[in-house]
């Protein structure tokens, strides 16, 4: 008798530990058809990949009040750059090119870290290479702290929902900018 009460329990204990896996699996499962805009508003902001954006407000060197933050028409490239910085001027002929050729599916900004540079200096480079997009200047260099700024140039890809899809930094090819920049627009 004892025998057949130890294989009983056995039975039922097997049985409660595969109805708790299941149970927790069914728990686990994410929904499958979740549109992504309600997706990334359920998401952390942050410096990162899949993470939303920082928001922050700038105004441009035209006057315009650029917002950055949450869902857009566009995709957005931020870029952050010095005057000094000799890896920002061999970029910036490259950036005007993709500002003109992805005019229609994204948006760059260009985000001068005043605060390591000297203002005067930077709307020189800006004349200079003909910036074709807005063009910020981060005074404090707050915007460039919520992103956790290191480097120059560092480039921040946003998908239309607002949420980072890469940091790059340094500068890469154009090839390997281009090849981003169509994977992040679907173009």
């Amino acid at each position: 008798m004892r025998a057949v009460n130890k294989r009983n329990v056995t039975v039922v204990a097997l049985i409660v530990i595969l109805a708790v896996l299941v149970i927790a699996h069914e728990f686990r499962a994410e929904p499958e058809s979740v549109p992504v805009v309600q997706q990334s508003t359920n998401l952390e902001s942050g410096a990162g990949a899949g993470l939303l954006a920082p928001s922050f407000t700038l105004q441009g060197n035209d006057s315009t009040v650029y917002d950055v933050g949450g869902p857009r028409e566009k995709a957005l490239m931020l870029n952050f750059w010095a005057s000094w910085c000799e890896p920002c001027q061999l970029e910036a002929p490259e950036l005007n090119a993709m500002a003109v050729k992805y005019k229609n599916v994204l948006d760059i900004y260009g985000i001068n870290v005043t605060s390591q540079d000297y203002k005067p200096n930077a709307e020189r480079f800006i004349k200079k290479y003909m910036l074709s997009f807005p063009v910020m200047f981060d005074l404090k260099g707050k915007v460039f702290d919520k992103y956790n700024g290191a480097v120059f140039p560092t480039n921040v890809l946003i998908d239309k929902n607002g949420v980072i899809s890469e940091i790059i930094l340094g500068v890469l090819t154009p090839e390997e900018l281009e090849k981003k920049i169509i994977t992040l627009t679907g173009s």
